[in-house]
């Protein structure tokens, strides 16, 4: 999972080493914490209108952990 929001983050923003993905235990109720840092011009590419981007993300990190049976919660921090 840390590896696909890297992927999908560093395409999106200008700064790629700015990127940096962290991983929180698993909560009491089963769910993976990832928190995704990026510099603080590039927070709106990721956001997107609205929040479209960060919910499409969110939308394909979900959908991919579903298949591993892991539920996870993505975080965006500047």
């Amino acid at each position: 999972m840390k590896d696909l929001i890297e992927t999908i983050a560093k395409g999106l923003v200008e700064n790629k080493d700015e990127v940096n993905v962290t991983v929180d235990e698993v909560n009491s109720e089963g769910v993976t914490v990832y928190h995704l840092h990026v510099a603080q011009p590039d927070m709106g590419r990721v956001i997107g209108k609205q929040g479209r981007i960060a919910k499409a993300l969110r939308t394909v990190v979900r959908s991919a952990a579903s298949k591993a049976n892991m539920k996870v919660a993505v975080e965006i921090d500047g």
